[in-house]
């Protein structure tokens, strides 16, 4: 599924229910330890899926551990981004000659708990987010924002290092013309950072799909050779 929102290079890796095969390294099962059952399940799962997608890029199987903030740590050359939530685990990686950053989130396509929207969302999105919307495009607006502000965060912190707050990046969204439940975001950021090459970072271009009872956010920044749509 999350295939469709992503440029050439990327290799993606998805799973909408337990692995059974999937095993984790001792650095990684020692992470999660004393965590409940289904937390170990999605942690598992989500590593199963990115070694997967590793085999994909031709590489050898590693451990995927945490680094600052939780960031996933790739093997040498690679980056990507994960995500779970109930019913589906994904796992997204390229090598950074084509990406130099990848952020994927998925939610499940209901509301947000109260509260939460007013707490995201600028005054423009927070319009946006509240207005209905029926018919086959139906889609919650209020959990596509968040979706897609958790994916910016994913795809910022890797590349410049620094926080993101959910009101340091103002979002908006477009629909496909031939879809009504998949288009694009546009993430500017009002606070631009400096990522690791030197360039600046001001802002990202992503895509989103709802579908199977989810919604699915994804950025991809292109290497300055690389292939990809969505930039910086």
């Amino acid at each position: 599924m999350i295939e469709v929102l992503l440029p050439e290079g990327a290799r993606a890796r998805e799973a909408f229910g337990p692995d059974g095969s999937a095993v984790l390294y001792p650095g990684e099962a020692a992470l999660v330890a004393t965590a409940p059952q289904e937390r170990r399940e999605e942690f598992t799962t989500v590593r199963g899926c990115a070694r997967r997608a590793m085999a994909d890029l031709g590489l050898p199987p590693a451990p995927v551990l945490n680094g600052r903030r939780n960031v996933p740590q790739w093997p040498a050359g690679v980056v990507g981004s994960m995500t779970h939530c109930a019913g589906y685990r994904a796992a997204v990686l390229a090598r950074d000659t084509d990406l130099v950053a990848i952020g994927i989130d998925a939610e499940p396509d209901m509301p947000l708990r109260p509260g939460i929207l007013e707490s995201i969302a600028l005054p423009g999105e927070l319009a946006w987010a509240r207005t209905p919307v029926t018919g086959a495009g139906r889609v919650c607006r209020d959990r596509l924002l968040f979706s897609a502000k958790e994916a910016v965060y994913k795809t910022w912190f890797p590349l410049v290092g620094t926080e993101l707050d959910f009101d340091d990046a103002r979002l908006s969204f477009r629909t496909d013309a031939d879809s009504p439940r998949r288009g694009t975001f546009r993430a500017v950021v009002l606070r631009p950072g400096t990522g690791s090459d030197g360039r600046p970072v001001t802002g990202f271009a992503g895509r989103w799909l709802a579908d199977r009872g989810l919604v699915v956010t994804a950025i991809a920044v292109p290497a300055p050779d690389g292939a990809g749509h969505p930039d910086r």
